[in-house]
């Protein structure tokens, strides 16, 4: 029934190559799928001005989609000058997100960014780089940890995010772009590693969805980070 074969409940092949780039204090391409990101973490020891004399942290992140990520090419963001209300969007879903496994006090007073770059997209881009964001970000706090910059590890859980939506009347996990593109409920689950919930984002896209449904792709997504957790410890190990 799927356009890729795959089983209801199956998600695409997941794979986390650490240590990608040579400068970033932590580094991981993610592959879902064709949902390739590139997920960058960097280290500062500065904080934003509305917490700074605080002693917490602050983690944040910011995205962008390469021209070519998708099927026709798209403007450069930088050449029109300002940011579109998508990428602010989900940057700011992806910080947040992150931040919600984090123990800023243990952090210490700095400041840990999060790129993530699309080079590929086929649906579930911001779900890959909440993902895959998060080993970068496990990469750069060990380097802290290795240092003795900070004594307690102030990551308190992975944090992951999957897609999953009712497509062709069925409930499925981890939609593709074929399927995302048609779904008539689309959702994304943000959790951390012991199924706690951080964030969900649903909406009808043509029809409606009944609490029943929506408690199915709640199974569906319960299922999908834990695979990714999985798949995050390690590569992050």
């Amino acid at each position: 029934m799927r356009p890729s074969g795959r089983e209801l409940n199956q998600m695409r092949s997941v794979s986390i190559e650490t240590g990608f780039t040579k400068h970033a204090e932590g580094s991981a391409l993610i592959k879902i799928g064709d949902t390739h990101v590139l997920c960058t973490a960097t280290i500062e020891d500065r904080v934003p001005p509305f917490i700074k004399g605080s002693g917490l942290g602050w983690v944040t992140a910011e995205y962008g989609m390469l021209p070519r990520a998708t099927n026709t090419r798209m403007r450069r963001e930088a050449a029109s000058g300002k940011q579109g209300g998508r990428t602010v969007e989900i940057q700011r879903l992806i910080g947040r997100s992150l931040r919600a496994g984090v123990d800023r006090v243990a952090l210490g007073e700095r400041q840990i960014t999060v790129d993530c770059d699309v080079l590929q997209a086929d649906g579930g881009t911001r779900c890959a780089s909440i993902t895959g964001g998060w080993v970068a970000l496990r990469l750069a706090v060990n380097k802290l940890m290795q240092a003795g910059d900070v004594v307690t590890d102030p990551l308190v859980s992975p944090v992951a995010a999957i897609s999953c939506g009712i497509y062709a009347g069925q409930p499925v996990l981890d939609l593709d772009y074929p399927e995302d593109s048609e779904a008539g409920v689309d959702g994304n689950f943000i959790m951390t590693g012991d199924k706690q919930l951080i964030e969900v984002q649903m909406s009808a896209e043509g029809a409606t969805f009944s609490r029943d449904q929506m408690n199915a792709l709640m199974d569906l997504a319960d299922k999908g980070v834990s695979e990714l957790v999985e798949a995050q410890l390690a590569a992050s190990a």
